[in-house]
């Protein structure tokens, strides 16, 4: 997926990383990232910067499809 791509590409260890969905309701769509415990800060950024920059990302590409997603960065 696109996530599990720019998220392995960010990390050091692309091995950690885990990506689950969830169907919620309305088509909405919970994606849920783990990464390795050194990989945390990489993955946030400086005041949230880089976990915007991709969930503005996947809201472009989930609106082509006529979906809502929400992303969550999940303590390993």
């Amino acid at each position: 997926t696109v996530l599990e791509y720019i998220t392995k590409s960010v990390v050091d260890d692309p091995d950690a990383v885990e990506v689950d969905s969830v169907e919620g309701r309305r088509g909405t769509v919970s994606l849920e990232v783990r990464v390795a415990d050194d990989d945390m800060g990489r993955v946030i950024g400086k005041r949230g910067r880089v976990a915007n920059s991709i969930r503005t990302l996947l809201r472009v590409a989930a609106e082509r499809e006529g979906k809502q997603v929400t992303l969550d960065v999940l303590e390993p």
